[in-house]
């Protein structure tokens, strides 16, 4: 096959995968309005029994446990009528009467997700974060609990978090990019020994990206490890190049297995305006960095990041094996992952 038959292949190859990507975005689409249409009427109807129910509390679970028998034989082609779900249905009605926008925002997700929110998170704010990051994240209720039991809502909204994004950023951007930081990072890398350097930490990470893709959040693609760029014609080595669809731009990760010194922030710095220069195009944003260390003190990050014009964070990391075997069969495939660059880089080609 000549040089040029290679060519047309590969452009072929490419251009189906960016068809099939715009097809399958078509058909998400449409399942999701479907699924919000049918979600929304059955959370209307767990309401209203929810109402009768609480109603008749007087009761007792006598009433509760006849519903359910009649239910079920009258509806036998229905599911969701156990005496565990009516009461479930309850719990919905009393939640939603004390928070008059939990009924709204929770159409938005499942049923089995609203109720796994009800019962583990008591905080009015914290369970509208878990409602808008699973619509917004398509969490399945596996990741979900997941989520919660890290305590992403700490780690994500409440964590320290030191950088320079208001200053270095324009808004939304920068909000955008304060919002996807977390500390710490919980990586689970059980192919991690237990005394390792940071080449090991990459390595680990590289194997499990698709777990680590996960931690990072929704809209990380991951491009490459160790990615060489050129300056002055020396050779330099990227720890890890993301490319984030949602912000539009570069994301620079340099990990380091121990704690934050000031210098790491210069060479992060290096870094990023290599990548705005060599990397970037006019349609994307600037490139972010993210530092992600055994540990940091405040001052510290706070000194170095002060007079940086770049936008750089810093976060800490746990390694943990806290994935349960449901989540990691359900991540998606490796040819998911890299769909997204495949496309992106067409688009480059086009430009």
């Amino acid at each position: 096959m000549s040089n040029k038959e290679l060519v047309e292949n590969n452009m072929q190859d490419r251009e189906f995968k960016k068809v099939f990507s715009d097809i399958k975005y078509e058909i998400l689409n449409a399942q999701y309005d479907i699924f919000k249409g049918a979600n929304a009427r059955t959370l209307s109807l767990y309401y209203t029994i929810g109402k009768i129910i609480e109603d008749n509390a007087k009761w007792g679970n006598k009433f509760v446990k006849n519903l359910s028998i009649r239910l079920k034989v009258d509806f036998q082609n229905m599911k969701g009528f156990s005496i565990t779900n009516l009461k479930y249905m309850r719990i919905y009605y009393l939640e939603c009467q004390k928070d008059k926008k939990l009924k709204e925002l929770s159409i938005k997700i499942p049923w089995s997700h609203n109720i796994l929110i009800l019962s583990k998170i008591k905080d009015k704010k914290q369970r509208q974060w878990y409602i808008e990051q699973t619509e917004l994240n398509g969490w399945s209720y596996d990741v979900l609990g997941f989520e919660i039991k890290s305590d992403l809502y700490k780690r994500q909204v409440l964590g320290d978090k030191p950088n320079n994004f208001k200053r270095t950023l324009k808004a939304p951007q920068s909000e955008l990019a304060r919002d996807m930081m977390k500390d710490p990072y919980i990586l689970d890398l059980s192919n991690l020994k237990e005394s390792y350097i940071e080449t090991e930490l990459e390595n680990a990470m590289v194997e499990r990206i698709k777990t680590v893709l996960l931690e990072l959040g929704n809209g990380f693609s991951f491009v490459g490890n160790q990615y060489r760029i050129e300056v002055d014609g020396d050779e330099y080595f990227i720890d890890m190049l993301f490319y984030h669809t949602k912000l539009h731009c570069y994301i620079v990760v340099e990990l380091k297995n121990t704690q934050y010194k000031p210098e790491y922030a210069g060479k992060l710095n290096f870094y990023l305006s290599a990548v705005d220069d060599l990397l970037k195009t006019e349609n994307d944003n600037p490139s972010i960095g993210i530092i992600l260390c055994r540990e940091k003190k405040k001052f510290s990050v706070e000194y170095s990041l002060r007079d940086i014009n770049k936008p750089i964070g810093v976060s800490s990391y746990e390694i943990s094996n806290i994935l349960p075997k449901e989540i990691l069969e359900a991540l998606p495939t490796e040819e998911d992952l890299n769909l997204h660059i495949d496309i992106d880089e067409n688009e480059e080609d086009n430009n």
